[in-house]
Order: structure tokens, then sequence, then C-alpha cells
């Protein structure tokens, strides 16, 4: 199996990368988390990837970090969740923010994610509960995201922004900054500014 790659980007669009690895273009299917500026013709990339097999074809998904990685290959472990689906959520929702709606049980958060109805996204709820570790969102040891910043996400989503758009401002946010709706997300409308 590939594990890791690491070379020169040929081209890229949305959700795709054609890397030159050793003088052999590869193509991987990306999550959005991987376009965060760094990405662009000629420029070194280095990615953790998984390889999936299928009867007439090979494809490989390569992902930012491990976490990243390791989440997606959790999502294909649950039943009626393929590779493309499981792409689209780790493309969807941040690790941290699919965590807080397993631990959370909140079923409209994965529902955001491009084919995912209410079923599914309770379905993954109760296949993922156990297997994330949810008693806390990233290595700091935060807390979970409370109420409102659940509320500054939603208005922000609903303003077109992605979810993982939205969790980043919400976390680049200053801690003293005060716990209203209303100044987050002025706050974070100022990080995208």
């Amino acid at each position: 199996m590939i594990a890791s790659i690491r070379g020169t980007i040929l081209s890229f669009t949305d959700d795709t990368l054609i890397v030159e690895v050793g003088g052999v273009g590869l193509r991987l299917l990306v999550p959005s988390s991987v376009f965060d500026g760094s990405v662009g013709v000629g420029r070194q990339i280095s990615l953790f990837t998984h390889l999936v097999v299928r009867e007439d074809s090979l494809t490989l998904y390569g992902f930012k970090t491990e976490e990243e990685r390791t989440m997606y290959e959790t999502c294909l472990s649950i039943s009626g969740v393929g590779p493309k689906m499981a792409l689209a959520i780790i493309s969807t929702l941040s690790p941290d923010l699919l965590r807080q709606a397993v631990a959370t049980e909140e079923a409209g958060i994965i529902s955001r994610v491009p084919g995912v109805g209410k079923k599914t996204a309770e379905k993954i709820i109760f296949n993922l509960r156990g297997k994330l570790q949810t008693d806390f969102i990233n290595t700091g040891g935060s807390a979970l995201v409370d109420e409102t910043d659940t509320e500054v996400i939603a208005a922000l989503t609903a303003l077109g922004y992605s979810l993982v758009e939205a969790q980043t401002a919400l976390q680049n946010i200053p801690q003293d900054a005060p716990d209203d709706v209303e100044t987050k997300i002025r706050l974070a409308l100022g990080y995208f500014a």
C-alpha cells in the first residue's frame, strides 16, 4: 500500500491533484483542506495517502494530515459509506467538528455534507460512536463547541462558507472576546477579510 507521497504538483482542480513522484504523475483525489494556499503548479507537496483497490480501478486519495487519513478510513468502515462519500465528509467537516457532531449526536451537522441525508447522518453517528475519541475536540483538550459557537458556524455556512472555513474562523476568534453570537459572527467575518 502507498502510505504517503512527496512530489511536485503538475496540475490541480477542485478536488484532484496530479503530483509527479520520481518521474511518474500520480492522480490523487483530495479533500478541500489540502487547498490552503500552499497548492500551486511547481510547488512541492507531501500527503498521507489511502489506496482504494477496485476490480476496475486503483484510486489514490491524499490527505494533509495523518488524522484526516485516519478519519477517512474510519468513515470508510461504515456500511453504505463509500470512498467518495467519505471524502465529502472529510472535505466538509474537520476532524474536530465530526467528533463534536458524534459526541453531541447532532445529525444536522453531518447532514450538511453533500449527498448525506438525515438517516445516513444518524447511521454515521451511530457507527462512529465509540470509534472516535470524543471527550475533547483537539490536542489542546478544549471543550466541545458550545451552543453559541454552533450558531456562529450555522450563520457562516448560511453565508456560503464551508464548515471547515467556519470552524477555522471560529478558532481564530480571540479567547477574551464576548461570548455572544453577533460579536463572534462579526469577528469571524473579520477573519475572512
